[in-house]
């Protein structure tokens, strides 16, 4: 399963989810409260300022609900191939 977590609103997911015809769906943190239990609530530097916000992360959780592998500091460019390499690495290994 894929979700995608934004401390964005409703409305502004659903324009995103429309514009990049996402094929999963957009959960809401507007309060940040997952974005802080994940630990992915960072210090920026946004124009000179230090502001609070989310660094963009992707974790991959197994089956049994554990967190398997974490990529940090995501670039969209080139990271689904990222992803399903890991996935597939993670399944040769459980054929072990």
């Amino acid at each position: 399963m894929i979700l995608g977590i934004s401390a964005d609103d409703q409305k502004t997911q659903k324009k995103f989810e429309s514009k990049y015809e996402l094929p999963y769906p957009l959960l809401c943190d507007t309060d940040k409260k997952v974005s802080e239990q994940f630990g992915v609530l960072k210090e920026k530097n946004l124009y000179g300022r230090r502001v609070k916000g989310i660094a963009r992360t992707t974790f991959i959780i197994s089956p049994e609900g554990k967190i398997a592998h974490v990529f940090n500091n995501v670039k969209p460019e080139g990271h689904a191939e990222q992803v399903l390499a890991q996935l597939m690495q993670g399944k040769d290994q459980d054929k072990r």
